[in-house]
C-alpha cells in the first residue's frame, strides 16, 4: 500500500490534547458532613512525551535503486518533507538510511527485515524549517494518515531499535462500535474507584506513576493497561469538555452523520502500554469488542469533617476516620509498593476535639 499526498496531512495539535485531558485519570475529592446531624475536583495527570525520529532526504533514485530501495513518492505536507519508501532487503535498506544522515543503531537490519516481507512500505518524514516558520506555530503539529488495511496494528519494533531503555506509549482509539483491545498481549483495567489519602492531591503526578510502574512490573511487562473506555457521547462526569463533533471529524472520525441531528457514536479507548524489545517481541494488534461497558481510572479522597464537633456519635465517627485513614494508607502501599511507614508519616492523623455541652448549654445555646 502505498500513500498518496491527498491521504496525509497535519492535524490541529489541540484536538489531541482536547482528547488527552478528556480521557486521563481523574483525582476526585469528597467531603463529609456534620457527623452531628459532593463536589468533584480533577486533577489531569503529567502526560509522558513519546519523542519520534530524525527524518532525512533522499541520497539520489539511482544510488537508492542499486540498493534495493524504491522511492515510491515524496512531497511536502505542511512543515514535513516526506518519503515513501519500498525495500528488496533489509541491508539495502538500512544503508540507505545511514547513507542518509539516519544514526541506525546495531540489529536495525533485523528489524527491518519482517516488515520488509510483509511487504510493507516506510513512511520517512523530516522537517522543513522553512515551512515550519511559515506555519506561525512554535511546536511541530502531528501527521494524519487516512488509509484503508485489513491489519488492524501499530508497528513497534523499529521504535525500539535505538531505544535507551523502555518505551512509553499512550494510544487513544476511536470506534463505532466498542472498546477496543489487543489481541496478541493482555489488555488490564488499571486500578479505579479507590480511596487514598488526601495528601495525594499534591503529588498526583507521582502517585500515579509509581502506581502504573507497580502494576506493569506486577503483570509481567507484557500487557497494555486500560486508563479509560467511555462512550462520547455523554459522561458522568467528565474530566474535560467532551469533542464537538466537528473535532471528532478533524480527529478522523469519518463515520459521524454529516446532519450532526444525532449524538455521536463515537466510543474512546485509552490505552498505555510500555514497551522492551524483550518483553513485546511482535507489533501491537488491536481488536474491536462490542463491550460499551464504560471505565476510568478514578481515585477518591475523602476529606473528613472540619467543624466542632458536639454529639456523642462524633466519638465514634472521629475513629471510624481515623480507621478509613489506615485503610486509604495500607490501599496506596499495595498500588504504588511504598512503604506503608513512608506513606502513614505524610498523614496527618485526625484528632478533633469532641466537646459535648451540658443540656442547659444546648437549651440556652445562642441563635
Amino acid at each position: 500500500y502505498v500513500f498518496s499526498e491527498e491521504q496525509i496531512q497535519v492535524g490541529d495539535p489541540l484536538i489531541f490534547d482536547k482528547i488527552d485531558a478528556y480521557s486521563a485519570p481523574r483525582l476526585v475529592e469528597y467531603f463529609d458532613s456534620d457527623p452531628c446531624y459532593v463536589r468533584d475536583y480533577e486533577k489531569r495527570i503529567p502526560t509522558m512525551s513519546v519523542g519520534g525520529i530524525n527524518g532525512a532526504g533522499p541520497a539520489g533514485a539511482a544510488r537508492a535503486k542499486s540498493l534495493g530501495v524504491t522511492i515510491e513518492d515524496k512531497f511536502t505536507v505542511g512543515e514535513y518533507d516526506i518519503l515513501i519508501l519500498g525495500a528488496e532487503e533489509s541491508d539495502g535498506l538500512e544503508t540507505w538510511l545511514i547513507e542518509n544522515g539516519y544514526k541506525i543503531p546495531e540489529g536495525a537490519r533485523e528489524a527491518l527485515a519482517p516488515y520488509i516481507k510483509m511487504g510493507m512500505k516506510f513512511f520517512v518524514a523530516k522537517v522543513n524549517l522553512d515551512e515550519f516558520n511559515k506555519s506561525g506555530t512554535n511546536q511541530l503539529r502531528p501527521i494524519m494518515m487516512a488509509f484503508e488495511s485489513n491489519d488492524f496494528m501499530l508497528p513497534i519494533q523499529l521504535g525500539m531499535v535505538n531505544a535507551n531503555g523502555p518505551q512509553d506509549l499512550i494510544v487513544y482509539l476511536l470506534s463505532p462500535e466498542g472498546r477496543v483491545e489487543l489481541a496478541n498481549y493482555r489488555t488490564v483495567e488499571m486500578p479505579s474507584d479507590v480511596n487514598v489519602p488526601e495528601f495525594v492531591e499534591n503529588e498526583f503526578g507521582d502517585v500515579y506513576t509509581a502506581m502504573f510502574e507497580h502494576i506493569y512490573e506486577r503483570e509481567g511487562k507484557n500487557v497494555a493497561l486500560l486508563e479509560y473506555a467511555w462512550d462520547m457521547a455523554w459522561c458522568d462526569p467528565c474530566a474535560a469538555n467532551p469533542l464537538t463533533k466537528e473535532e471528532l471529524l478533524q480527529a478522523g472520525v469519518f463515520w459521524l452523520d454529516s446532519s450532526f441531528d444525532n449524538a455521536p457514536n463515537v466510543y474512546l479507548t485509552r490505552m498505555h502500554v510500555r514497551y522492551t524489545p524483550e518483553k513485546f517481541k511482535e507489533d501491537l494488534i488491536f481488536k474491536s469488542t462490542q463491550n460499551r461497558e464504560n471505565f476510568q481510572g478514578r481515585y477518591v479522597m475523602q476529606r473528613p469533617f472540619k467543624g466542632e464537633i458536639t454529639c456523642d456519635i462524633g466519638k465514634d465517627y472521629v475513629q471510624r476516620v481515623r480507621d478509613r485513614q489506615e485503610r486509604e494508607a495500607r490501599t496506596l502501599a499495595n498500588l504504588t509498593g511504598w512503604k506503608y511507614s513512608d506513606i502513614w508519616e505524610k498523614i496527618e492523623p485526625f484528632n478533633p476535639s469532641v466537646e459535648i455541652p451540658n443540656w442547659w448549654q444546648r437549651v440556652f445555646r445562642k441563635p
